[in-house]
């Protein structure tokens, strides 16, 4: 069969994820073309990229980097169109400037384009775990009212989505196994990790990651998160969903049924793979990634996280059991927290620890609209914001 073509927008191009879904469009220059790309404040790297692969438009988020993009497309004879800000991403992703759109964008920031491209219908390859965080529930309500196709480009989510590739396949489903490399410190104690510093935080055994989805590999956060995205894509009221630490990276999830059948995808840790799948889907397309040697990796182990030396994962669970904005609030506590530590304003302890105060400051309230998530948001991030304030200030005192 031969693929249909498709327009794809890759919002956080300059990003690992933008670059490896680059990477496999370029492998299919008949089917695939990347007409809009996007990137936060990295000009000479989406001038880069625009060189390469010639979109229609190039979006930069930081409004004050602006006519350095458009001078730069025009001093290199690049007849694409140069946007800025928010809303740039927001009208591009619904429109039909793209079909296809890859929602690479770190954090909150990517929340509204990617409600813009489920609410414009389109196939949306979904690699932006806050926006399921954050907002799962109107995501997903805007995605089927929409028929949109969502594809989960987390490798996790993603085997979980080839495992269940349809509504028949949900039937007689028991539980879902997300697994978890364990990250940089698998195996360490508590009082192992009060001196961890950013640089070691970041070194991801498996995976190239930026620094704040490093950071949270490292705390298990990343994965609480996949537990809150799995609920909205897969869930529903009473499925366990259970983590299990794989620090082999080649069995990507699992999903149990009741007659005792277990199925599992596995593959090499390579972003390339899920993207191929959510371009080519329910076709299999080249990725440009080789084929698993079982004989050659050897063992595969097992073991259960250790959620004393790793607390964010215990309070992603609890956060999901709230529910209505407690998963709204942890997100946001936790970018903060990252980002503080990032800075060296705080220790790697330090993240859980404001997580859980600001969790338990900030009862949760109904997610009953996206400004209400909104507030939650911003609630949270100024409490966890004068919370590193105060410790600051009783350490200097």
């Amino acid at each position: 069969m031969t693929l249909p073509p498709r327009k794809v927008a890759v919002l956080g191009a300059t990003g690992s994820i933008g670059a490896s879904a680059l990477d496999v469009i370029a492998r299919h220059p008949q089917a695939l073309q990347a007409t809009v790309l996007a990137a936060g404040g990295k000009v000479e790297a989406l001038l880069a990229l625009c060189e390469r692969h010639r979109p229609e438009h190039a979006v930069i988020a930081d409004p004050a980097c602006f006519e350095l993009l458009r001078d730069g497309l025009r001093a290199r004879g690049l007849a694409v169109q140069a946007h800025c800000g928010d809303q740039a991403l927001v009208e591009l992703a619904g429109s039909d400037a793209c079909d296809t759109v890859v929602a690479a964008i770190v954090g909150a920031a990517g929340l509204d384009s990617t409600l813009a491209a489920a609410r414009a219908g389109k196939r949306l390859l979904l690699a932006n775990k806050e926006s399921l965080v954050l907002a799962g529930e109107l995501l997903m309500r805007a995605a089927h009212e929409a028929g949109a196709t969502i594809v989960p480009i987390d490798s996790e989510h993603n085997a979980i989505f080839q495992c269940l590739p349809d509504a028949h396949a949900h039937a007689g489903l028991k539980r879902i196994l997300l697994t978890a490399s364990g990250g940089p410190f698998r195996g360490r104690t508590r009082s192992d990790l009060g001196e961890v510093t950013p640089e070691q935080a970041v070194a991801h055994p498996k995976w190239s990651m930026g620094p704040k989805i490093s950071v949270d590999s490292a705390t298990l956060m990343n994965k609480g998160l996949e537990v809150i995205e799995a609920h909205h894509l897969f869930g529903r009221p009473g499925l366990p969903i259970e983590v299990l630490v794989h620090p082999q990276s080649l069995v990507h999830s699992l999903v149990e049924f009741v007659d005792g059948s277990t199925l599992a995808q596995l593959g090499l840790p390579d972003m390339r793979t899920s993207l191929a799948v959510g371009f080519g889907w329910p076709q299999r397309i080249e990725s440009g990634v080789s084929g698993l040697d079982l004989l050659a990796h050897g063992k595969l182990e097992f073991e259960r996280p250790d959620l004393d030396a790793f607390p964010c994962l215990r309070l992603a669970f609890q956060a999901l059991a709230a529910g209505g904005t407690a998963p709204a609030t942890l997100n946001a506590a936790n970018e903060v927290a990252v980002s503080a530590f990032l800075q060296r304003r705080v220790g790697f302890l330090a993240i859980p620890a404001l997580v859980e105060d600001t969790l338990a400051a900030l009862p949760p309230t109904p997610a009953s609209s996206l400004a209400a998530l909104r507030e939650a948001d911003a609630q949270a991030r100024r409490h966890a914001e004068q919370a590193i304030g105060h410790a600051a200030r009783t350490l200097r005192a």
